[in-house]
């Protein structure tokens, strides 16, 4: 059995696309029994990036199979137009969010851990082992690479566009409105363990001079045992953090 259907990409989501395919309605030819999953993941656009799908105005699942001369308008993740009625495609959202990321993206990595945030990295983790972990432990994916998050276990994921790592950071905190929920400095940026208050007395033999003249307020990470406290460094940050938090 073959068929087409025409079929159009919204908002970022054509950032994915061929360019002769991009903002318009175009035709898409399918043999067999072709589920819109199928369909639209062949097109380049991993399934964790849309979260609507409308065939001939009404919303269906991954799981809907293609009918000859459907209409097909594909949705990604909605910022302000009200859809509650409709049927999103994420099983459940996460609004405590915990992140994995790619062997790509270290200093996204730390830049999260620096807002508070739950994140897994390590160099050695082969895409198996993230996709394992991010099932188990609901985790949302973060990734240069789209091909992962094509794997039919992926629940959510997110393709980071820019390679700037500031940039990156930014761009996480938009989509995902990640703003009200920083706790900034709450958290290791090595090792990813929670950073508590510690005694000055309890770490001078780990300070340098001129640290243990100027400074009085330390930290130290439950799980590596670094040590921190308010350097030139930590204004430096709280400003990152905070353009972000403001939607800079």
């Amino acid at each position: 059995m073959a068929g087409v259907v025409s079929i159009r990409f919204y908002e970022e989501l054509n950032l994915f696309l061929d360019k002769k395919y991009r903002k318009t309605e175009f035709e898409y030819r399918y043999r067999g029994r072709t589920s819109v999953k199928d369909a639209i993941e062949s097109l380049g656009i991993p399934h964790t990036e849309v979260d609507m799908i409308l065939v001939d105005g009404d919303a269906v699942d991954f799981s809907y199979l293609l009918k000859d001369h459907d209409a097909i308008s594909v949705y990604p993740v909605f910022e302000s137009m009200d859809i509650t009625g409709l049927q999103h495609l994420r099983k459940k959202a996460l609004r405590n969010p915990r992140f994995i990321l790619d062997v790509h993206l270290g200093r996204l990595a730390r830049y999260l851990r620096m807002a508070g945030f739950d994140c897994l990295y390590e160099t050695t983790f082969a895409d198996s082992e993230i996709i394992r972990i991010s099932v188990a432990e609901k985790r949302i994916i973060l990734t240069r690479d789209k091909g992962i998050l094509k794997n039919g276990r992926v629940t959510h994921g997110l393709y980071v566009r820019s390679e700037d790592p500031g940039e990156q950071f930014g761009e996480i905190a938009a989509r995902l409105h990640l703003g009200n929920l920083f706790r900034p400095f709450s958290r290791c940026t090595q090792c990813n363990e929670i950073i508590e208050p510690v005694a000055k007395e309890s770490v001078l033999d780990q300070l340098e001079p001129l640290t243990k003249m100027h400074y009085s307020v330390f930290y130290r990470c439950t799980g590596c045992r670094r040590i921190y406290w308010k350097g030139s460094h930590f204004i430096r940050m709280a400003k990152f953090i905070d353009d972000y938090r403001n939607g800079s």
